[in-house]
């Protein structure tokens, strides 16, 4: 960890498109949509903004392309609102699974060096002395051994 409480390596005040710095007037105006327009998006969970002690709503980058998103679904290919909301959930969903599939991914190519590296040590380990001979033929033929009688 960093001193100022930040990870090492990483600027606490660098801004990303998560990072929540614009004013619903601010917003409203990038996006081509109504301030009213957007407290209503808010209200029906389409997109929410992050919000400040006082409880100001704050967009980020990305919310910004989401507001233009709804608008073009809403206007442009006639979606109601209850139907881009689940679009969007949908969309989350499926970055969701594409992030675990990563990460099972990744676990998966781990645990296979691991057996790679595990195998090698196990070959390694073998005793040299022993070596099979290639003069010895295996066959499938049953040898059955009947003890001598006392006559």
């Amino acid at each position: 960890m960093d001193g100022i409480g930040g990870v090492r390596g990483r600027n606490p005040y660098e801004l990303t498109e998560e990072s929540p710095v614009y004013v619903i007037s601010v917003a409203a105006q990038l996006s081509g949509l109504h301030p009213q327009t957007l407290r209503q998006y808010d209200r029906l969970g389409l997109v929410s903004p992050g919000r400040t002690a006082g409880r100001g709503r704050r967009y980020s980058a990305r919310d910004i392309q989401l507001l233009r998103e709804v608008q073009r679904l809403s206007q442009d290919e006639g979606i109601n609102l209850a139907g881009i909301k689940r679009i969007i959930e949908l969309e989350n969903q499926v970055a969701a699974l594409q992030d675990r599939v990563a990460e099972l991914a990744a676990a998966v190519e781990g645990a296979a060096a691991a057996l790679q590296q595990r195998e090698a040590q196990v070959h390694a380990s073998y005793r040299r002395d022993l070596v099979p001979s290639p003069d010895v033929q295996q066959t499938s033929a049953l040898v059955v051994w009947r003890p001598k009688r006392p006559e």
